[in-house]
């Protein structure tokens, strides 16, 4: 691991809707700590915790078979490698999980909702449609965001990203693979280089050509899956897909609305489609391409998946 500083090169920070008005490849990279910042708290340095796999229940944890690629031994520390991204409901955070002087080690993304700031959840209200508990003074509460209140939507959102995305990972959905869910926060795979280095969002890149109508293609394929499943990622647009060695990954999916049940399910789902495919026409992808089905088409494609008519 390196023990030099890795500096934001852009002074800006954003949010899934607040994109950033620069887009150039890989410009992310964690801040690491330097290791005389560290301090002993309970046998451990700072920034680094025992494994926390052992205080998730096997419910909590990502499907199985477990990919051979994660450490799950109880004898790993998570080390805080730096901030991968902030935004307004979450903060993801950069871990390596590793067990000592064994050599064995994985990177894992740890997205952790916040549950005290005034601006918390400010597009829940849509969202929570369809996702009451069955407590009303808990409804009560998460409606009038009192702190309970507020601590329980962050809680909801992490455990339902967490279902999302064991459901669309066994459906065979590029997401990033779910390794558990505790209380706020979701560990993630970790979709980079070794290096360190995240992938960028699909705004930071430039593709043309083949590899525009390729990445179009994989898109396809992952919203009709998700239609066929009756879901609509919610909030989609190319800041939350990731490319990654030419593999499209979809993230950000807290706020999957079920396009059957929610009241504005289809609206949802038309919004995901018309938002992607405006950005791959303004990059040259049109009909005459051969794309299939051209971008103007995906919206009637993906309601006839999810059998809306």
């Amino acid at each position: 691991m390196p023990d030099q500083a890795f500096t934001r090169r852009g002074k800006r920070r954003f949010d899934d809707d607040d994109p950033p008005t620069f887009a150039r490849r890989n410009r992310y990279r964690p801040r690491l700590q330097p290791e005389d910042a560290f301090d002993a708290v309970d046998g451990l340095p700072d920034g680094e915790r025992w494994s926390t796999w052992d205080q998730s229940s096997p419910s909590h944890r990502g499907p199985q078979p477990y990919p051979a690629w994660l450490v799950t031994d109880l004898a790993a520390t998570d080390t805080e490698l730096g901030i991968l991204k902030t935004g307004k409901e979450a903060d993801v955070y950069l871990l390596r999980r590793g067990v000592p002087d064994s050599g064995r080690s994985c990177l894992l993304a740890a997205k952790r909702y916040r549950a005290a700031e005034n601006r918390l959840f400010h597009r829940d209200a849509e969202y929570l449609d369809g996702r009451r508990v069955r407590e009303s003074r808990d409804n009560r509460a998460m409606a009038r965001r009192t702190a309970t209140g507020r601590a329980m939507i962050a809680q909801q959102w992490a455990s339902a990203e967490f279902a999302a995305l064991s459901r669309l990972h066994q459906a065979g959905v590029p997401v990033p693979y779910p390794v558990q869910v505790t209380g706020t926060e979701v560990l993630l795979e970790f979709v980079g280089e070794p290096d360190l280095t995240a992938a960028p969002r699909l705004a930071e890149t430039r593709p043309r050509g083949a590899e525009l109508a390729d990445l179009w293609d994989q898109l396809v394929q992952a919203l009709r899956t998700l239609a066929g499943l009756g879901l609509a990622h919610g909030d989609l647009s190319a800041y939350n897909l990731l490319v990654h060695r030419g593999r499209l990954v979809l993230i950000d999916l807290p706020q999957v609305i079920d396009v059957i049940s929610h009241p504005r399910g289809a609206e949802f789902l038309d919004r995901d489609a018309a938002n992607v495919a405006a950005w791959f026409t303004a990059r040259g992808l049109r009909e005459p391409s051969g794309a299939t089905p051209a971008p103007d088409e995906l919206p009637a494609v993906l309601r006839s998946e999810a059998r809306l008519g």
